[in-house]
This record gives structure tokens, sequence and C-alpha cells, in this order.
């Protein structure tokens, strides 16, 4: 039969079109008729059939990207400045940080300026100005905030500043310097208005009398703080004995004494 007259028995209805053979549905031995001795079309095949996607293993959302925790620098000085508030202790002194932000702010400012000044200014630029002011003033006090909570805790901790190491190495040289001179002045103070006209064994500030608080301030580590978790931490030990399992957002309420190291290493901070 020719295509002319299964046209028009196809036409007519008498007839029903059937399908050709499908390269899909060829056995192996249809298959070997066209392969040579080097198996090429056997190859093709395997390349034209593709092959299934690997499966994904299960995982939970992070709501806390790894890109998020590499924060600008004025996010890096918030979280320092929240750790300084809420910390009973005197942190590590962000200077280099701090000196960045400050001489940022020192350019932006004279660019602010600049264009303030600029009579061809327009109006939707001066929006922009004011919202950039705005912004300024925002990390000028963040930046003032932050050194007033270190300069009030330096100042009360003078003389225990003066008599520890480890916590000198926290200052800069300036909080140093202002430590020791606060100390001497406050030292001078007491001893002209008090201690002189005591008797010589109570006319000294180190002592350290039985069953009375000691005379040097020092930073109170058991004191509660609130702490959230950057990321996974090691396991805690809490007073009680019992263990804790910070997973990456979990808040919990205990001593700084023991996150002191975590906040250290920035696994967590304090809110």
């Amino acid at each position: 039969m020719d295509w002319d007259e299964e046209y028009e028995l196809i036409k007519s209805g008498r007839a029903v079109p059937q399908a050709g053979p499908s390269f899909a549905a060829r056995d192996d031995d249809e298959d070997n008729i066209f392969n040579d001795d080097n198996g090429r079309a056997s190859n093709a095949r395997q390349q034209r059939t593709p092959a299934p996607a690997p499966a994904q293993p299960d995982r939970e959302p992070d709501f806390y990207p790894e890109e998020a925790e590499q924060n600008t620098p004025l996010e890096q000085l918030t979280r320092h400045w929240l750790n300084e508030r809420h910390a009973p202790d005197i942190l590590p002194a962000q200077e280099d940080l701090l000196m960045n932000l400050l001489d940022h702010l020192r350019r932006q400012s004279e660019a602010v300026q600049l264009l303030r000044e600029d009579p061809s200014t327009s109006e939707e630029e001066h929006m922009r100005i004011m919202l950039v002011q705005t912004e300024v003033e925002r990390v000028k006090f963040i930046v003032r905030s932050y050194v007033r909570t270190r300069l009030f805790k330096i100042e009360r901790y003078a003389r225990f500043i003066v008599t520890n190491a480890d916590i000198q190495t926290r200052l800069t040289a300036a909080e140093r310097d202002h430590a020791s001179r606060h100390a001497k002045l406050t030292d001078q103070h007491f001893y002209v208005s008090v201690l002189q006209g005591l008797p010589e064994k109570q006319s000294h500030l180190d002592d350290t009398p039985l069953f009375v608080p000691p005379m040097i301030t020092e930073p109170d580590k058991s004191r509660p703080v609130f702490v959230h978790a950057r990321q996974r931490c090691p396991r805690i030990r809490l007073p009680d004995g019992a263990t804790l399992d910070m997973e990456k957002g979990h808040i919990s309420l205990m001593p700084y004494a023991i996150v002191e190291e975590l906040v250290a290493r920035g696994d967590v901070e304090l809110i």
C-alpha cells in the first residue's frame, strides 16, 4: 500500500494511523544493529538519557546565614557596644574598628557640608543629605555610648585595673593612662579626707579584713546576663552541674562567668 491509498483510507475513517517505531522502546537486539565495534551508539544513547539528580538531604532553613554574621563595621560596633553595656567586666577595646568608623564619619560629614554649601544642589539632593545626616548622628550616638560605657567601667574599677595585668591588656594606651590617673586622684582624695585621721593599720585602701567586703571594687562576673548564640556552641556546664547545648539562635539567661570565653570568641552576644 502506497502513501496515497493509506491517506484515502485514513481520510474516510476505514483505517487508523499507526505509530512508527520508537527509538526509546528499542530492545538491545535492535540497538546492536546500529552499534559499531567501539560502541559509539551505546555511548550516545547513554548521553541522551539524563542521569537522575542525586537526592538532596533534608535540612532546616538557615535563618542566620553565615554571610549575615560577617556584618558591616557599623553592625560589628553595635554588637560590641551591646556586649560592653551588658557585660559586668571590661571587654577588649575595638580601637581599629572605632578609628575606621570615625574616619569614615569625618569624610562623610565633609562631603555633606560641601553639598549643603553648593547652590546648585537640588531639593531632592537636600532630602538625601538630611537622610545621610540622620544616619551620621545615629552612628555618633553609638560611638559616644560605647566610649562612655567603657569610661564608666574604667573609673569604677580604676584601682583594680592598675593592680591587674590581664585587664590592662584589654585597654588602649589612653584608657590605661586615664585609669592610672583616676586611681591616683581617688587615693589622694580618700587619704586627705578620711584615711590620714585613722590608725596606721586602718589607713590603707588595700586591706582585706575578714568578713568585710574588699575595699577594691572588682567586676561581679556572677551577675546573670541574657545570651544569644550566634552559632552552635560547645556544651555549657551550669553552676548546679547541669549541662546546656546552645544551638544557633538560642537565647538563655546565665551567669556571665560561664559565657565569658564564648563572648570573647564571638560565639555568643549579650542582649
